[in-house]
């Protein structure tokens, strides 16, 4: 397994060991031991499968005061994934990174907390799995326009398929101090 710097701090990506031959493919997507051996030490509680079509875009997300670092894999079908930082402390504050992620590169995303994360599915169906080191919480959602012009995020869908709820979300700079991760939230 490789692991892999961004430009953000926070984000790590990361590459298993893939072992292919005639039949197919063996990796190993999570292990606790080599995880945390690698400097992942955080426990994850919660995996979650989401399911899309072609053009769709979610996000982009977070958690206010019980933030989630999340380990994203795609199982099948390619998406841009984008992770935000929108930790006030943060150098890179209100900068963001997108990743290509397929089934094909075999590649993970691991996103630490006080970030927020969104993709969009590049092929026609996407299969994409994730862990999470908190529970959801409705009641702690976050959200930032994933169309934020002061963020210039560069998506590669020219109209994509967005949910009401994901439209309604305010920009980055519209958002209040206390809607954001902050240092004792665990970020």
């Amino acid at each position: 397994m490789r692991i892999l710097p961004a430009s953000l701090d926070g984000i790590k990506i990361i590459e298993p060991d893939v072992f292919a031959d005639e039949r197919g493919f063996f990796m190993e997507t999570y292990s606790r031991k080599r995880y945390r051996e690698a400097g992942l030490r955080k426990e994850f509680v919660q995996d979650n499968l989401s399911h899309s079509v072609a053009g769709t875009l979610r996000g982009l997300h977070y958690q206010v005061t019980k933030p989630q670092a999340k380990l994203v894999q795609v199982l099948a079908g390619e998406i841009y994934d984008v992770v935000v930082d929108i930790r006030p402390w943060s150098p890179t504050f209100g900068c963001w990174e997108g990743f290509r992620l397929s089934s094909q590169n075999q590649k993970q995303l691991y996103v630490a907390e006080g970030l927020a994360h969104g993709f969009c599915v590049l092929s026609e169906t996407v299969l994409l799995m994730y862990k999470c080191s908190d529970f959801y919480d409705p009641a702690d959602e976050g959200g930032v326009l994933w169309c934020d012009g002061e963020l210039g995020i560069d998506w590669p869908v020219a109209n994509p398929i967005v949910s009401r709820k994901d439209s309604r979300l305010s920009p980055l700079s519209a958002i209040a101090p206390h809607m954001l991760p902050s240092r004792e939230g665990g970020s």
